[in-house]
């Protein structure tokens, strides 16, 4: 089983940041990606950005620029820097990640964590 536990969220000032973490624990043989989504109630859950095992890369336009997804591989964590916030910003973002399980590397596990709120006043 893995576990994903975000950490980070609350509430700040429009112009504001914040720092998004997501910890992955259990029987992990390999991650290979971890996301950040967000959504807001009567809307579809949103892709905000990923990062591959790689290191490479992906935003939704409407972050690019303001948004820093980066990895700690040693640790297992992903966090989402988010600068220059907008009340439009605000949601429940997720963490999730595709990770290869078990001591010889043979389940798959498409790993949710619980969410966070961040909400950006005006």
């Amino acid at each position: 089983q893995v576990q994903l536990m975000e950490s980070g969220g609350g509430l700040v000032q429009a112009g504001g940041s914040l720092r998004l973490s997501c910890a992955a624990s259990g029987s992990i043989f390999r991650i290979h990606f971890m996301r950040w989504y967000r959504q807001t109630p009567g809307n579809e859950r949103e892709l905000v950005a990923g990062i591959m095992a790689s290191g490479n890369t992906n935003y939704a336009d409407s972050v690019r620029g303001r948004f820093t997804i980066s990895r700690d591989n040693a640790k297992n964590t992903v966090y989402l820097e988010m600068n220059s916030l907008k009340p439009e910003d605000t949601a429940v973002y997720s963490c999730n990640a595709l990770i290869t399980t078990g001591l010889y590397g043979t389940g798959t596990s498409n790993a949710w964590g619980q969410g966070t709120q961040v909400t950006v006043s005006s």
